[in-house]
């Protein structure tokens, strides 16, 4: 497991922060068929469930969005994942298909409101990652997005720079089908509460669709890391 350390002007800012980070070995692969029917089950659930005008209420997406405010950052602007997925379904647009590990982490995100940093273990330098704020002028090229301005959002860093960020991952960590070696990091800017059910939802799609084995998955908060076995 890498070694991921909160920041304290993080915590100092979200005090309720706590993080789930789970790691193992996977088998990646093109859009599953299978995975391809809980996603759609759930975008269905989704439009069932929720107007749009009320996904920015939710409480993981309000508590990350406000995480957002506190730092200085708009959360319209630079909206946090988890609430962009929802929105997207509640357009009538359609998810993106990127490969089977991409789309389980956005099915977790999409399920349960937290934003979630999914990257290729093997592409983090220095074997540790801490979260801090983003700063004027830092170089950070998002999945898809090109440059962005990370100033005033959370962002994890490795030995070389950001990596991610509740809005966007980065180009330079990002997943591919080669990935044999994940980290899964689920922000709860809204406390503890329902991350272990989050957790362990995932890590049920990471056996079942990626072949998962070797699971570590640790919580950290402000006070320090505990051990979580699912």
């Amino acid at each position: 497991m890498i070694q991921i350390t909160l920041s304290e002007e993080i915590t100092g800012v979200c005090p309720d922060l706590h993080v789930l980070a789970i790691a193992c070995r996977v088998r990646n692969s093109e859009p599953d068929a299978g995975l391809w029917e809980e996603i759609t089950r759930e975008e269905d659930a989704v439009r069932a469930e929720m107007k749009l005008e009320e996904v920015n209420k939710w409480l993981p997406i309000q508590a990350t969005r406000q995480a957002y405010k506190r730092l200085g950052k708009d959360p319209n602007r630079y909206r946090p994942s988890a609430e962009a997925l929802r929105r997207r379904i509640l357009r009538g647009l359609p998810l993106y298909r990127i490969d089977t590990l991409v789309d389980l982490i956005n099915l977790v995100s999409i399920r349960t409101g937290y934003s979630i940093g999914g990257f290729d273990a093997a592409k983090i330098a220095g074997g540790q990652l801490t979260l801090g704020v983003g700063r004027e002028g830092e170089l950070y090229h998002g999945i898809g997005r090109g440059e962005l301005n990370i100033a005033g959002l959370p962002v994890y860093r490795d030995a070389i720079g950001g990596i991610g960020t509740p809005t966007s991952d980065e180009e330079r960590t990002k997943i591919e089908l080669g990935t044999t070696s994940l980290l899964m990091i689920i922000n709860g800017y809204s406390g503890k509460e329902g991350l272990a059910e989050a957790g362990q939802y995932a890590v049920g799609l990471l056996r079942k669709y990626a072949a998962a084995e070797h699971i570590e998955a640790s919580l950290l908060t402000k006070n320090g890391v505990i051990a979580i076995t699912f």
